[in-house]
């Protein structure tokens, strides 16, 4: 039987040495990318499962550097909790993927680098004076090159010969974003589709281990976890992220 996720109210900092040494298998983390202007859940937007619970949150460091001091501390904090199998997956976007790379292999070592992941997700970013940026970054690092657990995923087949088969999931992970009328739509503001994140975890975290989200924010990482059998570990400094996630752990229990 799956553990109860746990969920709790604070700072990513503050929580970390509250974790058990040595007893995670994947931590995956979907900081703020420091867009400079706040995250909010629209004034239109709707739940098609029920009552939207409102959310917001500040996101602006500043500078690049600030940025990746702020992320640094905390994944530093971390360490000490992650088992030598486990895998690290950071979630960036065009901002600071190119410094957060730099910042992990000064940390972990440059042969932790394991891949630079793309999520295509095909909306926005529209523009006349550039190409039109419609992916996001995930950072894939490792603890020990030789033991960090990797389970390759399949995704359906696209070509006629393989019609109707899988093939293993290339470093470009097509997987639209959750459109206005999906069920899983909570409203928060940057909401990451469960697809995306039960590939993630099925390929990254062996089956009964666990998975860490420090700024779990709607919890889908706590979701994607908990349906594929392994223990879920959420923090997030908002009071209505928390209560988000823990309604919808509380439905899919």
């Amino acid at each position: 039987m799956t553990p109860t996720p746990k969920l709790l109210k604070g700072d990513w900092l503050t929580l970390a040495p509250t974790l058990a040494p040595v007893s995670v298998d994947l931590l995956y983390a979907d900081p703020p990318f420091n867009t400079g202007k706040p995250q909010r859940t629209p004034p239109n937007a709707h739940a098609v499962s029920g009552r939207i619970i409102r959310a917001a949150y500040a996101d602006t460091f500043g500078t690049p550097r600030a940025f990746t001091v702020w992320l640094r501390e905390r994944l530093e904090a971390t360490l000490p909790a992650l088992k030598p199998t486990a895998n690290i997956l950071i979630h960036t976007d065009w901002r600071t993927t190119h410094h957060v790379r730099l910042m992990l292999d000064d940390l972990l070592g440059a042969d932790r680098f394991v891949n630079h992941l793309v999520w295509s997700y095909g909306l926005g970013g529209s523009s006349p004076r550039r190409f039109a940026r419609k992916h996001d970054d995930i950072l894939f690092y490792c603890l020990d090159p030789d033991r960090y657990y990797f389970k390759p995923p399949r995704i359906p087949a696209t070509s006629n010969r393989l019609k109707g088969q899988t093939k293993k999931a290339t470093d470009v992970l097509d997987i639209p974003s959750i459109n206005n009328m999906a069920a899983e739509r909570t409203g928060y503001p940057t909401q990451k589709p469960l697809a995306l994140l039960e590939l993630l975890v099925s390929a990254c975290s062996p089956q009964g281990g666990a998975v860490l989200d420090p700024t779990c924010g709607s919890g889908t990482t706590l979701v994607a976890a908990a349906r594929l059998g392994r223990s879920a570990i959420g923090f997030d400094r908002s009071a209505a992220a928390v209560a988000i996630a823990r309604k919808r752990l509380k439905t899919l229990r």
